[in-house]
């Protein structure tokens, strides 16, 4: 089905950004929202459920598999991660415009079931700097950011199957590339066709 909504997938190894790059969009882009994911993880640092993941048990997101209830859902890091169908859905025929934060598996999965997602990798400008990433963020065992480092190098193999890549070298440079592809996408005809049909109908354009 087609929706007035535009729907743009962030994809990006752990420590490359991708998390600030989306949060700062918003916070500048009021007619971009988030679809929420869920997750069986636990709750890091500040995080609420309701606002950056919904945070559920095992059996409940067994339940969610089961009734078909996710679009994709995948493990990442010995946790699962899911994406409402419903969710994501309703956002769009409202006419917003919907990020997702997923992973690889889940991006291309995802562009299966909507055709018209926009899909978009974050690189690190090195292996260094990712590294140095993880390690600031204090929040994860070394045996954890080993295995997250070994993770990004299957991941970053993955980018030749996203539309756009963005390298988070300089977070505003990032941020300003992200807003673009944001931009121009709505300015493609056929978004122009979903999200304006009253004009495209009113100047008779088939």
């Amino acid at each position: 089905m087609d929706y007035p909504g535009n729907l743009f997938v962030v994809a990006a190894p752990s420590g490359a950004g991708k998390s600030s790059l989306v949060k700062a969009l918003m916070e500048v882009d009021s007619h971009v929202r988030q679809s929420i994911s869920h997750t069986t993880r636990p709750p890091r640092g500040q995080e609420k459920n309701g606002r950056e993941y919904y945070f559920v048990s095992a059996a409940e997101f067994d339940g969610m598999v089961k009734s078909d209830g996710f679009v994709e859902w995948a493990e990442v890091h010995g946790h699962r991660y899911g994406t409402s169908r419903r969710a994501i859905a309703e956002r769009m025929q409202e006419g917003s415009d919907v990020v997702l934060e997923i992973d690889f598996q889940g991006a291309i999965a995802i562009k299966s079931i909507f055709s018209n997602a926009i899909s978009i990798f974050i690189l690190p400008p090195s292996w260094d700097e990712l590294r140095s990433r993880l390690e600031r963020r204090g929040e994860d065992a070394n045996d954890t950011i080993e295995l997250r480092l070994k993770n990004a190098a299957i991941e970053v193999a993955q980018v030749g199957k996203f539309d756009f890549v963005i390298i988070n070298e300089l977070f505003d440079r990032a941020l300003f590339d992200l807003k673009a592809i944001v931009h121009a996408q709505r300015l493609k005809i056929e978004a122009q066709r979903r999200a304006r049909a009253e004009t495209f109908r009113a100047l008779n354009i088939p």
